[in-house]
């Protein structure tokens, strides 16, 4: 999981870029990177850190141009490494890209490009992707691109891309600076893109970054497509391939921000309706009790929500520490731990006596639950009841969140239903445990979704060689409790 931005405008760009990438700093705290176009010259830097700490005045003054791509990353491929990090650079045609996902089919795109005399510099997947559709581009002619001849390019590239990607690259085209969108047939991972009131064009992985640069929201880049932006224009939509739409409902549950748009609809309000569809759940289990606790920050909406339809107070139970960083993008287990031991601290008073329900948003290696569970237990509350609002995490995910192991997930061989609540609420040390049901997450949601973390249905299957690469890449970082 990743997040980009493009930029295309009439004014330099690079401090526009900076204050829409920390608007999206969640989706990766371990590198980022700005690129800009000036005077038909690519400027690059990015290095291993957060945006503020890599990003200075000075550093940004040094990246000139009136378009330009930045990204934030978390590696689910490749390493946290300044070289992994994007985004990428080619010479020949020049352009630079950066994505967010993951492809799956790694190893037989490396071989298609050695056998075209391209060799990888590093592990990640937004390197192939580049590389293949500059390959594809010369194929057509060394020079002088036009939107029809990056249309045949872009599909071909997506014809050899196998799992998850939304992309975004900067290039001339038909003579102009353009900045270019396109994503999976799927749509699993989200893009946005969006005008401002000079006619300047952006595009990210969240609206949130058109939001804080004062861009308005037209679309979302339709799955399949390419989108063409130039200032003082109208984009340019050209369909490629199609797939059944597979959006990623875990961008939803946990990852992108509530004032998001995606998907069709605000995630606050999408958090919102599966809240009131857990307390419908929660209920119906007969249980009792006092007070209702968000686990901070990204359970609120379903906290509050579950609150008002059980009648209960929803109070603020624990106190985040707002720089402690996200725990469940943490590189090692020991990193998690650590993380979760700073980022929160339970308020007393709020637990002593009371029959409370724990809010959060999911359970994947049960870390930050256990601990939470833990703490509250030492101040003597009368019940301790877990709610999650979506169902468990029971398989991997190979699409860019970094689950790829059943071994890391706690819900994994645990049982079905009762069963498994119950055995996560002794596990824990709670009293009950209780996850929305897959019905009741469709009910919300829909089907145009990809839920294969929780049913271990792929809407793009992974045959065992690339599950072996996936785990052999990701297994160095990996270390279990």
């Amino acid at each position: 999981m990743c997040g980009f931005v493009g930029i295309i405008a009439d004014e330099p760009v690079a401090h526009s870029l900076y204050v829409a990438l920390a608007a999206i700093q969640h989706r990766g705290q371990d590198a980022t990177g700005i690129a800009t176009l000036h005077n038909e010259r690519l400027r690059l830097y990015k290095d291993v850190g957060r945006v503020a700490d890599v990003f200075t005045p000075q550093r940004l003054e040094e990246l000139p141009g009136n378009a330009g791509i930045a990204h934030v990353r978390y590696p689910t491929s490749g390493e946290a490494i300044r070289n992994d990090s994007q985004p990428f650079m080619s010479r020949r045609p020049s352009l630079a890209l950066a994505h967010n996902g993951n492809l799956t089919n790694l190893g037989e795109l490396d071989r298609y490009l050695v056998s075209r005399g391209v060799h990888l510099v590093s592990g990640c997947d937004a390197e192939p992707i580049m590389l293949i559709l500059a390959d594809e581009l010369l194929e057509l002619k060394p020079t002088g691109h036009t939107a029809d001849d990056l249309a045949v390019a872009v599909r071909q590239t997506m014809k050899r891309l196998r799992g998850s990607y939304a992309v975004v690259t900067l290039l001339e085209v038909d003579g102009e600076r353009t900045l270019v969108a396109f994503r999976d047939p799927h749509g699993i991972r989200p893009a946005m893109y969006g005008r401002d009131a000079n006619g300047s064009w952006a595009v990210s992985s969240e609206s949130v970054s058109l939001d804080v640069n004062e861009f308005t929201a037209e679309a979302e880049v339709p799955p399949g497509t390419m989108v063409l932006l130039r200032p003082h224009r109208d984009p340019v939509v050209v369909p490629l391939l199609e797939a059944p739409h597979k959006h990623c409902i875990f961008e939803d549950i946990y990852f992108a921000r509530p004032d998001s748009f995606m998907a069709g609809t605000r995630v606050y309000h999408r958090r919102w309706a599966f809240g009131e569809r857990l307390a419908d759940e929660w209920s119906e289990k007969g249980l009792a009790a006092d007070v209702v606790v968000a686990v901070p920050d990204t359970s609120r909406p379903a906290a509050q929500a579950m609150a008002e339809k059980l009648g209960l107070p929803c109070r603020e139970g624990f106190i985040k520490n707002r720089y402690s960083g996200r725990s469940f993008i943490m590189p090692t287990q020991a990193a998690r731990e650590a993380t979760v031991r700073l980022k929160l601290n339970p308020i007393d008073e709020m637990f002593r006596g009371q029959r409370v329900i724990i809010v959060d948003d999911s359970i994947v290696r049960g870390t930050t639950m256990r601990r939470i569970v833990q703490r509250v237990r030492k101040l003597e509350p009368a019940a301790i009841h877990v709610a999650i609002f979506s169902p468990p995490v029971k398989y991997p995910c190979f699409y860019g969140i970094d689950m790829p192991l059943h071994e890391e997930l706690v819900a994994h061989g645990a049982g079905d239903g009762s069963a498994l609540e119950q055995q996560l609420a002794k596990t824990f040390g709670a009293d009950t445990v209780t996850f929305l049901s897959d019905e009741g997450l469709r009910a919300v949601s829909g089907n145009d979704i990809c839920a294969a973390c929780f049913t271990g249905q792929y809407p793009i299957p992974v045959d065992e060689t690339e599950r072996g690469d996936i785990v052999r890449d990701r297994r160095p970082q990996v270390a279990f409790p």
